[in-house]
């Protein structure tokens, strides 16, 4: 048996939010679908979120509790008209139709906490590149222990680019994966959020980012960019390569009999006595 938080507004037991629930052993306790209102709450396996109306508020408070860090699933209940409002930055863990019946309802609910022991134990919760740690349990970013000021996307974008280092992605592949497949902007929102994150990260770690011409964006990782620094540096330092001496005489100059270079040298014959006497 479970115990679940039912987050809610209605005037309603939680079996009327979702019926499936009095059909089931699980033990549920129901708060007002508030931020202020969780603090004192107790914690739950699993938080259900009714979803079935109000969907910006409902949509603002998983973003929310998604950041906050629960600590435990997050599954919403909304309506069969509700689902197509519902993406991947809602920040939930699953969905689940009002009108589900009890076999679904405990299906879902056993493979959410199965997927939350497992992820647990085997993933870190945390990326690490350098200077940069990312923290997907609290959504924040840090970069040498200063924390960075990003929206809910920026923050994606960034952890999914650092979570693949070196990995070159288009705009398309970038679009799909951080703001999913029903989105409907153009590329040119990838552009925009990169200026911002290279903004957020300063001069000397915008480089982190790493434009790919014509093709995307690549996470790049700090040692490489350090590799090059020095690479620069040492360069700088070392100055004009030298270059070698030339004989910079030209062809027609004819052959250095002083330095007895220039040519081959002809030998003497000595001529003999008499013909010396005859001259």
């Amino acid at each position: 048996m479970s115990s679940l938080l039912l987050l809610t507004n209605a005037l309603q037991p939680s079996t009327e939010v979702l019926p499936a629930l009095g059909l089931l052993l699980h033990s549920v306790r129901v708060a007002p679908a508030e931020g202020p209102a969780l603090v004192d709450t107790p914690g739950a396996d699993v938080i259900l979120i009714d979803g079935r109306r109000d969907l910006p508020q409902v949509r603002s408070l998983c973003q929310l509790l998604r950041s906050t860090g629960p600590g435990c699933p997050l599954i919403l209940v909304v309506t069969e008209g509700g689902l197509a409002a519902v993406t991947a930055d809602w920040g939930i863990d699953d969905v689940l139709l009002d009108t589900a019946g009890p076999a679904e309802v405990e299906a879902r609910l056993r493979l959410a906490l199965g997927r939350q022991q497992m992820t647990g134990d085997d993933s870190p919760m945390e990326i690490r590149n350098g200077d940069l740690s990312v923290d997907e349990a609290t959504y924040s970013a840090k970069l040498k222990g200063r924390v960075l000021d990003l929206t809910f996307k920026e923050f994606e974008l960034l952890k999914y680019l650092a979570q693949h280092p070196g990995r070159v992605f288009t705009r398309a592949q970038l679009l799909q994966e951080v703001w999913g497949y029903d989105y409907f902007g153009g590329t040119r929102t990838v552009d925009v959020h990169v200026r911002r994150l290279r903004a957020k990260l300063g001069p000397e770690h915008e480089s982190l980012i790493g434009t790919v011409r014509n093709v995307g964006y690549r996470f790049v990782t700090p040692e490489k960019t350090d590799r090059g620094a020095e690479a620069g540096e040492s360069k700088a330092k070392a100055g004009p390569e030298a270059k070698p001496k030339t004989d910079r005489r030209s062809p027609d100059d004819g052959p250095d009999t002083a330095s007895g270079r220039g040519g081959p040298q002809t030998e003497r014959t000595p001529v003999p006595a008499k013909a010396r006497a005859k001259a």
